[in-house]
């Protein structure tokens, strides 16, 4: 049998789900290549024969995408399944303009083909950008699971930026597990905070091994989304958040809006520093498009470590470095909590050495602010360059992690964003009808 060559577009994650739960036994097609896109250093390798199955005796190379034409060509490939998030609709389909100028279909693999069944009930929170603020809402999620005495697993959307042998199943119960599994700072940041609140976390690869063996430690399993991309896990109830703070992006972006389409709650996150005006045309949008779904309100009350008296002072500002990139955001928390506390915010560009440099390049919508990267050992040197270049009188990160302690700079104050419901009739009290229903 002549097999089909088939070309995965992906980012390290989605991809090889895909590949996993729908490529990898099927013996009609051969997965010539993965193209790999958004993440610096994730190109350039091979998914292992370990992981690949017996068809893949060799694995499967992993290129940049920049080369999609010449491996299409080179290969024949009749298919390109595209497998990433977060792109405006118009850069998907000049991404499927490509493949298809090869002569190949352009392909999207839909939720009924790629997400799996758990045995326990499963709570997923999606959004429809990266930065909506899933994190923060899964953690509050979390506490409130655990207080009615259930078993409580967080599983994390795929970041398997190392050995991917490695990194097939992953299981994290302390800080320290982080540390032992070199976790990049892109991974701490989803992964620490979780740890910090008294979650047990899973993530890695192969989402069906690792299922299985969440389902052995929980009664109930936390979906904790990547980007906006939409769960690998069938949800029993499926929590999405939009962005008060970018109206218009909740129908602009895929897979964004095929999530808002699948949600059963609709949550308008940062509803407390949007105007009342975008709130509430937020909610006619929703109405619109997601008939008969509850939508509720969320802010995301920031707090400063310590309250120091920052008036007047330069402070530089680290963010979450997703939310800046990939996510669109020229600022995040941070900046804003500096803004309030009256602090005089310094631009960090002229001061990053090439490793950052090239993200504000790539990214020029990044304001006066600096991206928390650290995807490889060098990048993470190269942010603690840029934070002792800047000569500031103080530093405030708001990523979710403590930077100070991973990058051994003292001082670093950190800002805090958390989850709130506006209402008692909120996505808490939701929440609890879901849990009731379960019970009955």
């Amino acid at each position: 049998m002549q097999r089909t060559p088939i070309l995965i577009m992906g980012a390290a994650g989605r991809d090889f789900h895909n590949f996993n739960t729908v490529y990898r036994d099927d013996p009609a097609v051969e997965v010539v290549a993965f193209t790999a896109a958004q993440i610096t250093g994730i190109a350039d390798r091979t998914y292992p024969a370990a992981l690949a199955g017996p068809h893949y005796p060799h694995g499967i190379p992993i290129v940049d995408e920049h080369d999609l034409e010449a491996v299409c060509r080179a290969k024949k490939v009749q298919q390109v399944v595209f497998a990433y998030s977060d792109l405006s609709h118009i850069e998907v389909m000049h991404r499927a303009s490509r493949a298809l100028a090869c002569g190949a279909d352009f392909v999207m693999l839909g939720p009924d083909r790629t997400t799996l069944k758990s045995i326990v009930p499963v709570i997923a929170v999606s959004a429809v950008r990266t930065g909506c603020g899933k994190s923060q809402t899964t953690r509050w999620l979390s506490t409130m699971l655990r207080k009615t005495g259930m078993r409580v697993a967080v599983v994390r959307h795929p970041m398997p930026y190392g050995d991917l042998v490695q990194e097939a199943v992953q299981r994290f119960a302390t800080v320290e597990d982080l540390d032992r599994a070199d976790c990049t700072i892109e991974e701490r940041e989803e992964y620490e905070p979780h740890l910090t609140a008294g979650n047990l976390v899973f993530a890695g690869i192969d989402y069906a091994r690792i299922l299985q063996q969440a389902e052995q430690e929980a009664d109930i399993i936390l979906w904790d989304g990547g980007n906006n991309d939409f769960p690998f896990y069938r949800p029993d109830l499926h929590i999405v958040l939009v962005d008060a703070l970018r109206p218009g992006h909740e129908t602009s972006y895929h897979p964004g809006e095929t999530v808002l389409r699948m949600a059963d709650i609709l949550v308008i996150a940062k509803s407390d520093v949007a105007s009342a005006t975008a709130v509430q045309a937020m909610e006619a949008t929703l109405a619109q498009l997601c008939p008969g779904i509850p939508v509720v309100r969320a802010s995301s009350p920031l707090r400063i470590d310590g309250n120091p008296d920052l008036r007047d002072k330069r402070v530089v500002v680290v963010e979450d470095g997703p939310t800046l990139t990939h996510g669109g955001m020229p600022w995040g928390a941070g900046y804003r909590a500096a803004m309030l506390a009256g602090a005089v915010p310094v631009d960090p560009r002229p001061s990053a050495p090439p490793e950052i440099a090239a993200a504000y390049a790539c990214y020029p919508h990044i304001g006066p602010v600096l991206p928390a990267l650290g995807y490889s050992h060098a990048q993470r040197d190269a942010l603690r360059t840029t934070l002792q270049n800047c000569h500031a009188e103080a530093i405030l990160s708001a990523t979710p992690i403590d930077l100070g302690a991973l990058l051994g700079m003292a001082g670093i104050i950190r800002v805090r964003y958390d989850y709130a419901d506006t209402s008692p009739t909120g996505l808490g009290h939701l929440v609890q009808q879901f849990l009731t229903r379960l019970k009955a």
